[in-house]
């Protein structure tokens, strides 16, 4: 299998530079201009892309410009014209949903960012962390009713939580009494004989938690299906049209792409793990790119499917730090996603390819010899403290982001465009005082409470330090 393999069946208006899988957004300047899909499952079973508006050619004045046409993006503009009457133009430097949204696992889970719910009441205590419960909820129910209108293959049932050792268990049970007592969740512990019988025999299973909010989507369907949506109701999506500098003037911004410069009124950011340094100056070094390896199998064979009990399609994770994600696929391949290199430039060499194909075979002996068709990798934005920021960083400046997601976009992000739609529409909401919304992202925390963009350079000496940790907390103490 050649991960680098071109994929046919996606023609595009334009011609295509190749996509290049050392691309680094914490030392490239922009993600490229006009570049093709990484090969993931997705792009080569999603079918043709919807028909867009082209790369932008001249000069305009628009209304608002959305930079970033993934899920975010295209649920900012889908959600700015269907619920505030507002035609917004998204900007993509490459093709539609190139980044993220192209190359996530597409688990859909009740979440937003890192951190559980126990941790919400330690940083925020019980009171807003039930508020902000709510509106987490609330965008679970965005989510779903998107996923209704959109024919993405939902597979819904919730999230399997499995232990992946026996010492990971009173953390699975503390989480679950959580969720239970303070929130009002139906969460369950299975025993291990629970999860081998009735939904899957993973060999590292020690027992689970079972939320039952959780739905898998094939994600570029489901961004398909927003562009579509929004372009109906007016929306322009301009690919191959990467944004150079934006600039303030004259109460409105100069958006500066290799086209044409957009005047707009506002400017809302939806660049996940591609957000490049230089693109704004709130957003330099404010968002921590992390490398995601993903993969999947031809499909199983019935015998296949008996010798590992998959019973089930519902979105799984297990208890590693560095946690594998993966599920049974509607056409019964297994996709499985866990941590990649720390550097764009390191992320060809076989060993992280290698963590992906040994984690599927520790897991399921019974697959040590199924091919792998498809294989990439992507980049994940973490934010400061392992939480999202829905923002306005400046209130006299119409510039707004939704980023930092950590891993959890799938879902949120429906709702964060909607959430960011709102405040571009001058909209007020009570849940804008919650802390996603009412602080924005902040530099690296560096030596207790020294913030600042000198020390981000250095964050990626920490993160190997810290992948080693977790490697040795996760398998060996």
């Amino acid at each position: 299998m050649n991960p680098m393999q071109t994929l046919a069946g996606l023609a595009a208006s334009e011609p295509l530079a190749p996509y290049d899988p050392t691309y680094d957004p914490l030392v490239a300047a922009n993600p490229g201009h006009g570049v093709d899909y990484a090969p993931t499952y997705w792009v080569a079973s999603a079918g043709a892309p919807p028909e867009d508006d082209g790369p932008i050619r001249a000069s305009a004045d628009v209304d608002v410009v959305v930079v970033g046409s993934g899920f975010t993006g295209l649920a900012t503009a889908l959600f700015l014209a269907r619920e505030h009457g507002i035609r917004a133009t998204v900007l993509e430097a490459n093709r539609v949903a190139w980044g993220c949204t192209s190359r996530n696992g597409g688990q859909g889970q009740n979440a937003s960012g890192r951190l559980y719910r126990s941790q919400w009441i330690e940083r925020w205590g019980k009171q807003t962390a039930l508020r902000l419960d709510a509106e987490i909820r609330e965008g679970f129910e965005t989510f779903k009713s998107l996923v209704a209108e959109v024919p993405c293959d939902p597979q819904p049932g919730g999230h399997l939580y499995i232990a992946h050792r026996e010492k990971k268990l009173d953390f699975l049970r503390h989480e679950a009494k959580v969720m239970r007592d303070v929130f009002g969740y139906d969460t369950r512990m299975l025993s291990a004989g629970d999860v081998r019988t009735h939904y899957v025999n993973d060999a590292e299973n020690c027992g689970a938690l079972h939320e039952p909010d959780g739905i898998g989507v094939h994600p570029l369907k489901l961004a398909f299906g927003y562009m579509r949506m929004a372009r109906a109701l007016g929306v322009k999506i301009h690919p191959a049209s990467p944004v150079l500098d934006v600039k303030a003037r004259g109460g409105g911004y100069d958006v500066r792409t290799p086209g044409g410069v957009l005047r707009a009124r506002a400017v809302a950011f939806a660049t996940g793990g591609y957000t490049s340094n230089g693109l704004h100056r709130r957003l330099d070094s404010r968002i921590m790119p992390i490398l995601s390896n993903s993969l999947v199998t031809r499909p199983l064979t019935e015998s296949e499917r008996r010798a590992t009990n998959f019973l089930t399609h519902q979105v799984i994770t297990d208890t590693r730090t560095l946690r594998f994600y993966y599920r049974l696929l509607p056409d019964y391949r297994l996709q499985i996603g866990s941590r990649s290199s720390v550097t764009g430039a390191d992320a060809t060499r076989q060993k992280h390819f290698d963590v992906l194909v040994n984690g599927l075979h520790r897991k399921f002996p019974a697959l040590r010899d199924v091919s792998i068709d498809h294989s990439w990798w992507g980049w994940v934005d973490v934010s400061h403290d392992m939480m999202p920021r829905i923002a306005q960083p400046e209130r006299n400046h119409n510039v707004f982001y939704a980023l930092g997601y950590g891993g959890n976009g799938v879902s949120f992000s429906a709702h964060a465009g909607r959430r960011m739609a709102q405040r571009i529409a001058g909209k007020p909401a009570a849940a804008f005082d919650l802390p996603i919304y009412d602080s924005g992202l902040q530099y690296p925390n560096i030596f207790g409470s020294v913030r600042s963009p000198l020390f981000a350079p250095f964050r990626r000496i920490g993160q190997r330090f810290l992948y080693r940790w977790y490697h040795l907390n996760d398998e060996v103490l």
